[in-house]
């Protein structure tokens, strides 16, 4: 078993045309030293925002999971962030909580470097937090609730990528949240749903930004997944049946969610940048 290094990534040398693998100049590399015990995302340090409940948390306790320490900024619900630290430290990893508004970014620059000074290392930055509202008129959405909901799902990411950047070495991982409504839209989501396009469109842009700089950056598009953003917004008619109209009738669980987030974050995901992967419950979407 090979590990890949940059060298074979940068080979070119095969010259002849060959039919079989044997005879190839070459040779492709068709496994990785792999032990059962290794942890994917071990001495790694991840950031996550809303990282307090939700897929945040999930996100949150599969990363100590596979050997991360985890920093998690929430905005308000200390309560839930507090639990999400003890159930990391349960993993056995370290994990700091951070009390920021992600839509200034002054609370996004003074984060990281909180991060900083407790880890002294930033590997992984997954921007999750998010906030939507129900208006069934474009009309009652107000300038401010707009401006809101901007500045929170899509400025933040912005702000958060500018100021992690220049702690973030090759090899380090950058995961935005955007959703299924990027690809179908929803009536009473407009402007959610505008800003999950724009995550996606700024995911691929910015993987094409740092390519060149060894940092991955990549998506997950997740469909109806049972959170408390969910219970906070729809009314309780809406509750009961949230998620049925998918292929597999159900809403899904942030522990569904998770693992998209740790593939994307490891070494399995070296060759896959400016991609969305979609756990939606079988949906087919044209990405």
């Amino acid at each position: 078993m090979e590990n890949i290094t940059e060298e074979m990534i940068n080979k070119t040398g095969q010259t002849r045309h060959t039919n079989t693998e044997e005879e190839m100049d070459e040779k492709p590399v068709y496994e990785r030293e792999y032990d059962r015990e290794e942890k994917k995302l071990y001495g790694k340090v991840a950031v996550i925002s809303g990282g307090d409940s939700g897929i945040g948390r999930a996100v949150a306790v599969h990363f100590a999971r596979e050997g991360a320490d985890v920093a998690i900024i929430y905005h308000k619900e200390e309560q839930d962030a507090k639990k999400t630290q003890q159930l990391v430290e349960e993993k056995g990893k370290k994990a700091i909580i951070i009390a920021a508004d992600v839509s200034n970014e002054t609370d996004c620059r003074f984060a990281i470097q909180l991060v900083m000074e407790e880890f002294d290392q930033l590997d992984i930055l997954v921007n999750n937090a998010a906030i939507q509202h129900v208006q069934k008129d474009i009309e009652n959405i107000s300038e401010d609730q707009l401006e809101e909901t901007f500045r929170t799902n899509i400025f933040s990411q912005f702000f958060l990528v500018k100021a992690a950047l220049p702690y973030m070495k090759k090899g380090g991982a950058i995961i935005n949240t955007a959703s299924v409504t990027a690809y179908h839209g929803n009536p009473v989501l407009l402007d959610y749903s505008s800003t999950k396009g724009a995550i996606v469109a700024f995911t691929r842009s910015l993987s094409q930004s740092l390519v060149e700089k060894g940092i991955r950056v990549n998506a997950v598009a997740p469909g109806p997944i049972w959170t408390p953003l969910i219970t906070s917004t729809f009314p309780e008619e809406k509750l009961s049946t949230f998620g049925k109209d998918t292929p597999m009738k159900r809403a899904g669980q942030p522990a569904e969610v998770a693992p998209c987030f740790v593939f994307l974050a490891s070494e399995d995901a070296s060759y896959i940048s400016g991609q969305v992967l979609h756990p939606n419950g079988g949906e087919v979407l044209n990405t």
